[in-house]
């Protein structure tokens, strides 16, 4: 068995992501047939969530979306952590402070 885990271009999955995508051998081939900019948006998302409860849905979700055939989450604006690309208008509204209109850094 290939131990090798694929991660993003800006994020590497943690060991609860990988362990859910692995469990599925069908999941973890189309994780593998993903991009790499594909897999950042997957990690990102999970990695995004506030809540230990909402993390472990959007694993779940994860792997049920990888089975549908999706290649990015659904209902994701888009990893904002990437450098390569700047923000989108609509990341860049994500991103402002707490009300004070100025952007985080």
């Amino acid at each position: 068995m290939n131990d090798t885990f694929l991660h993003g271009t800006v994020h590497q999955a943690l060991p609860d992501l990988q362990a859910a995508v692995r469990a599925d051998p069908q999941a973890m081939v189309l994780w593998e047939q993903l991009t790499p900019l594909g897999r950042d948006e997957f990690i990102c998302w999970v990695d995004d969530a506030r809540q230990p409860a909402t993390r472990q849905r959007r694993i779940q979700r994860t792997c049920e979306e990888l089975l549908e055939g999706k290649k990015r989450p659904c209902c994701w604006p888009g990893c904002i952590h990437r450098t390569d690309k700047p923000p989108s208008r609509w990341q860049q509204a994500v991103l402002i402070d707490n009300g004070t209109g100025k952007p985080l850094s």
